[in-house]
């Protein structure tokens, strides 16, 4: 039995972060790059079962990566790109490609059109998805890691978690947690739990605001 290795060409540092993490938690063997010129390199070189490509590069179009392959080998590809053009498609088809996403990804669509493309190959094996949230006990597990967080932290986390991929409105949050006492305290608290994931900067990569509304816990989607 071998684990599927799957080529990501991908430049957005931030997007095939994600991926990556994902799919290697399904069990795929990831390996990312991130120009045209790489990945024609790195397909030359090695084998792979799948090719996730994205159209925009910084060297070179998304298509030559096709047009290279085709007719070389045979190997799967999924097209992940920010066009929604008819035009896009059909090129996308015309030099290749076995299905064509468009940005932001759903992660868990991602991960089923990758099985759809690989056949579900018998010699092809995965490990057991592991969410990236877990609560534990009276803990909340973060990448196999245990957050350190105070006991409203751990509240205001756990019910995220409970309700993943949905906006918990503001009002929810301190309505149900008497020790909140504003909206302010609630966002000081959300930017500590940012701090203790890693989720700061411009980019917010799990626990995103929804601007007038509250907030929402994603593992998922991007």
């Amino acid at each position: 039995m071998q684990t599927a290795k799957i080529l990501l060409i991908e430049d957005d540092e931030t997007t095939s972060e994600l991926i990556c993490s994902f799919l290697g938690e399904c069990g795929f063997t990831m390996e990312p790059v991130f120009t045209v010129t790489d990945a024609i390199s790195h397909i030359n070189t090695n084998h792979y079962d799948l090719l996730l490509l994205d159209i925009s590069l910084p060297d070179f179009n998304g298509f030559e990566v096709l047009k290279h392959i085709k007719n070389r080998i045979s190997l799967p590809v999924i097209v992940t790109s920010a066009y929604n053009d008819i035009k896009y498609k059909i090129s996308a088809f015309k030099y290749g490609a076995g299905d064509y996403m468009v940005k932001p990804l759903n992660l868990e669509e991602l991960e089923a059109r990758v099985w759809v493309q690989l056949g579900k190959n018998s010699e092809i094996q995965t490990k057991e998805k592991k969410h990236i949230f877990q609560i534990k006990d009276s803990s909340i597990q973060f990448k196999e890691e245990m957050i350190d967080l105070t006991p409203i932290e751990f509240e205001i986390l756990s019910q995220l978690i409970k309700q993943k991929n949905q906006v918990v409105s503001r009002e929810t949050l301190v309505s149900s947690l008497s020790s909140i006492s504003s909206h302010r305290s609630l966002d000081n608290h959300i930017k500590n739990i940012r701090k203790k994931i890693g989720d700061t900067g411009n980019k917010t990569l799990y626990l995103k605001t929804e601007y007038g509304v509250g907030y929402k816990l994603s593992d998922h989607a991007i």
